[in-house]
Order: structure tokens, then C-alpha cells, then sequence
């Protein structure tokens, strides 16, 4: 196994007893934060096979709370978050599902307000490291490594070409693109990581851009 550094063998700086059941459940959290733009009020958090058996021990729990109230894996508040989210309001429910998964460190979180609502799956793969693999109901592979942006928008011609002209123009490198639609001409899912994080100025003139519904950004 090709490693590219001595964190994806000891794992993240961290709280909590477990890389992939506490620091990557964090992540993950997080991720489904920085997508929906702000602090849910509810959460439904669905945990399937090694997530479900082992996740008050492991803190999953608190790590994936942590997650949806901002935290970084190493901060000291993390393992606090269940009572800090009680404090703020967050309403948090979590489900042990026993549905057939393809990787065993699963969640899916359903989280929204009194405006909206977003679901979102995650795996946890080890060393902290995760990826997203479900959002709304479009597949995608986000690894939450890198800033990316995350494109809704009308499945026509030229909307792709519109958005990475911009990227162009100010010389943002593409790590990894991929586009997926649930059927044609309706709504499509545009996922782009980059090599830096996206200036808000830049987002605003991409959302201007053809056939863009909506965008959300994850920074690094």
C-alpha cells in the first residue's frame, strides 16, 4: 500500500479514540454542514453495520455532532458536542438502520431547518479520511480533502462550459470533475474540486453563470 504521508498511517490530529470512527465522523459531519451553509435545527443520523454497533464507544456520536456544530477533529469541545447541541437547539436523532451498505463505516444524515432539508451519505475509510458518496439523491465522489464546489443546475448545453471558463479566468486548476443528472434535461449535480480554496467573489459570478441553480462550497 502506497502511503503520501506519515497521517494516512497514524492517523489526524484528534479527540476521541478512533481515526475512522471518531476523526472521520467528524469530517463527515462537517462536510454535510459546509454543504447545507449553516446549523441545521434537526438531525436524523442513520448508522449502518460497524457505525451502529460501536458508536457510543467509539464516539461517532459525539464526533459526527461535532461536525454538524463546525468543529475541527482536534478540538477540545468535540467530545461535549451532544450536550453543546442540546444547548443550542439542534435536535439530534440517531437511528442504528440495518440495511445492506457496501462499506460498513456508514452514515446518512438528513439534516435541515424550517427551511429546508438535505441528505447527505458518508463513509468513513480509515485514517480520517472520507468520502461522500450520496447528496440529495445524486451520486458523487467528494473526498473532502480539497476545497470543491458543488454545482445544481439545469441540465443544457453550455452550463459545464460556462462555469469552467470562469475557473479559467481566474486560474483555478481542476483536481477532479465529475457530472451526474437524474435524467436528461432535468436538474444536474456539478462537483468540482480544486487546487485552492474559491473566493466568495468568484462563487457569485459563477451562480450569474448559464443555467445555474445553486452552489455550495467546501473549503480545505
Amino acid at each position: 500500500m502506497k502511503y503520501n504521508s506519515v497521517f494516512d498511517i497514524i492517523g489526524p490530529v484528534m479527540v476521541g479514540p478512533s481515526s475512522s470512527h471518531t476523526a472521520g465522523a467528524a469530517r463527515i459531519g462537517k462536510a454535510a454542514r459546509n454543504l447545507f451553509g449553516r446549523q441545521p435545527a434537526w438531525a436524523k443520523i442513520h448508522l449502518y453495520e460497524s457505525f451502529a454497533k460501536t458508536y457510543r464507544g467509539h464516539g461517532t456520536d459525539f464526533a459526527l455532532v461535532g461536525g454538524l456544530l463546525g468543529m475541527e477533529t482536534n478540538d477540545p469541545q468535540i467530545s461535549k458536542s451532544l450536550q453543546l447541541a442540546k444547548e443550542q437547539g439542534l435536535e439530534i436523532e440517531f437511528i442504528e438502520d440495518s440495511a445492506a451498505v457496501d462499506h460498513p463505516n456508514t452514515v446518512r444524515m438528513i439534516i435541515g431547518d424550517d427551511k429546508e432539508q438535505q441528505e447527505l451519505m458518508g463513509i468513513s475509510i480509515g485514517g480520517g479520511k472520507v468520502e461522500i458518496t450520496e447528496l440529495n439523491g445524486f451520486e458523487l465522489r467528494l473526498s473532502g480533502n480539497h476545497p470543491a464546489i458543488l454545482i445544481m443546475h439545469n441540465d443544457r448545453f453550455g452550463a459545464i462550459a460556462s462555469v469552467t471558463r470562469i475557473l479559467a479566468k481566474y486560474e483555478l486548476n481542476i483536481g477532479h470533475m465529475e457530472v451526474n443528472r437524474k435524467d436528461v434535461g432535468k436538474e444536474a449535480l456539478m462537483v468540482i474540486e480544486v487546487d485552492q480554496n474559491i473566493e466568495d467573489s468568484i462563487l457569485q459570478e459563477l451562480q450569474a453563470a448559464d443555467h445555474i441553480i445553486s452552489i455550495a462550497k467546501i473549503v480545505s
